[in-house]
């Protein structure tokens, strides 16, 4: 039996919705996890480590699609992102409001896993990293976050 080619349309068409909302919901769901406050545990920029009074400092915000990063509670960058968590490694762009890098726009990937968001980043303009390491003069950046715990009662 043949499939009267409007029927395959109507099929495809399904298929492509379908396949939207599951990315539009895997996207919500990662902006969900990445929602709260956040330490730095670690980084790296050129495959240099960052200092530990640096490192201390750094706390950053996420809510919705809007990230605020401070340095000893001053506005170090904040940035719109956009992610894509279809990816392998995960898209994340960080499209630069306020700070430092204002106007331009970084290009990374990062990983989600329980308390701990990774991510790596090209410097303004480069290309978007495939892995998270970085090497000395890449100007690239690797950096690791921790959640905050809310205490208790709050």
């Amino acid at each position: 039996m043949k499939v009267p080619h409007i029927t395959c349309l109507l099929l495809c068409a399904v298929f492509s919705l379908a396949q939207m909302f599951a990315i539009d919901d895997s996207v919500k769901k990662d902006l969900a996890e990445m929602a709260g406050e956040w330490t730095l545990v670690s980084g790296s920029a050129s495959g240099h480590p960052m200092p530990e009074p640096l490192v201390k400092g750094m706390k950053r915000i996420c809510q919705g699609d809007e990230i605020t990063t401070r340095m000893n509670g001053n506005l170090y960058f904040k940035a719109k992102i956009t992610i894509d968590p279809s990816k392998a490694p995960k898209t994340i762009d960080y499209q630069m409001i306020e700070g430092f890098n204002k106007g331009e726009k970084q290009l990374g990937i990062y990983e989600l896993s329980g308390g701990t968001f990774k991510s790596s980043f090209g410097a303004p303009g480069a290309e978007r990293p495939t892995d998270f390491t970085t090497k000395p003069g890449d100007g690239r950046t690797l950096i690791v976050w921790k959640r905050v715990r809310a205490e208790a009662g709050k």
